[in-house]
């Protein structure tokens, strides 16, 4: 399936209720399970993401698909290790090409006992389920800070607690910090003391918790209003004014691109109000799902850019960096990358495609980074436009409220 997407001539200001996060979603069911919680979470996301996790916790089988959720691979990898049984662990042919063996050896390192079905060092897992003795390990700061956050959530289940400590630069801090200030509302205080986490072997406590909505998600309507005109303006519902998640870095980032934001009493609204930036740098290694999101809105804003801290981007839904590149190169743009870690576009232009059809890779983000390039572009296509349910199941109908038309093709 494709859909044509057209922009309107001039957004349409609208109040738009985003999704709930599913980074803290997925946190907020492993940390209610571990807690033995009562309570039901509020506001849980509805992402595909969120789905196969509550498939599994709901399950009476012992054997999980969980598709393409990459969070949901590494939390239950975690979890499952803790919890008496036999599991197998296994989902999409691309989450089989992701590399888990940091996590697998470092579980096996602090008791667990799992191996691999098929390949080593990739999904699908066979995991033995048991106590875990815990204690301290010692892992590469520059992983993805998914696996990070897997140990700590059953740190305090081990028997001896768990230290991390983390060598060389850490990536993604921002995800390691709002883990450990979801696990203190369910009564676990972590110690961070420069490269070394602290994690006491206690028990948690229930808590009460509701999901708020995501920055991730709220960094394409920062992109459409960056795109649009002087004055182009929409509310963003549901946002935490104070929020422990990484990407809320999105509105100081695109202040630098001519956005700006204000948290008023029906939400954060997003303004247009001037010229941006003649070039725009940056290192997303404490953000790199808004990566994206800058690539596409600095080409269209026709800003040569330089963005670097790229290198987890290569184990995403596919690889990132690749992706950007082909399809950017679609509509005429350049851009280079060293392949691991960066991508730079230094304004030169190449001859665009008659006809676009961009592939989102069943990747979510590249079909949202793109989605808003119609205001600059004009009308294009974009291949397999429902990977957006992986994070945020209502993006094409939100897109129609501030005046885009999406069609499908051949209707």
């Amino acid at each position: 399936m494709s859909i044509t997407i057209q922009a309107p001539g001039q957004l349409q200001y609208a109040e738009i209720n985003l999704p709930a996060s599913k980074s803290i979603s997925n946190r907020l069911l492993i940390l209610n399970a571990l807690s033995y919680s009562p309570y039901a979470i509020k506001n849980l996301s509805d992402s595909d993401d969120t789905r196969a996790m509550l498939q599994v916790f709901n399950s009476n089988s012992n054997h999980f698909d969980i598709g393409a959720a990459g969070t949901t691979m590494r939390f239950l990898t975690a979890y499952l290790s803790k919890i008496v049984g036999e599991w197998v662990l296994t989902g999409s042919e691309r989450m089989k090409q992701r590399p888990i063996h940091v996590l697998v050896d470092a579980l096996n390192e602090l008791g667990a006992k799992i191996e691999y079905v098929e390949n080593e060092g990739f999904p699908p897992l066979r995991i033995f389920g048991s106590s875990l003795k815990g204690g301290t390990i010692e892992l590469p700061g520059n992983v993805s800070s998914q696996y990070i956050s897997a140990l700590l959530m059953i740190g305090p289940t081990m028997e001896n607690g768990l230290v991390l400590n983390l060598k060389g630069e850490i990536t993604s801090r921002p995800y390691i910090h709002l883990t450990l200030k979801l696990m203190e509302q369910f009564g676990i205080k972590c110690q961070w003391e420069g490269h070394v986490i602290s994690v006491p072997s206690t028990n948690y406590k229930p808590n009460q918790a509701k999901v708020e909505s995501d920055w991730s998600a709220a960094s394409y309507w920062f992109e459409m209003v960056a795109l649009g005109k002087v004055g182009d303006s929409v509310c963003l519902k549901g946002l935490d004014r104070y929020s422990w998640q990484g990407d809320a870095a999105v509105a100081d980032l695109f202040r630098k691109l001519g956005v700006q934001s204000k948290f008023s009493a029906k939400g954060l609204v997003l303004t247009k109000v001037g010229e941006p930036a003649p070039q725009f740098n940056h290192n997303f290694s404490k953000e790199p799902d808004l990566a994206q999101t800058f690539a596409v809105t600095c080409a269209f804003l026709n800003i040569p850019f330089n963005l670097t801290g790229l290198h987890t981007l290569k184990i995403k839904e596919t690889d990132r960096i690749t992706a950007l590149v082909n399809e950017l190169a679609k509509f005429g743009f350049d851009v280079e990358t060293n392949g691991a870690d960066n991508l730079v576009w230094k304004g030169r232009r190449i001859t665009p495609h008659s006809e676009i059809e961009v592939y989102t890779y069943k990747d979510h983000r590249m079909a949202m980074a793109f989605a808003p390039a119609s205001l600059v572009f004009g009308a294009f296509n974009i291949a397999d436009p429902m990977v957006v349910t992986k994070s945020y199941p209502g993006f094409w109908k939100d897109l129609e409220t501030v005046g885009f038309c999406i069609k499908e093709q051949g209707k």
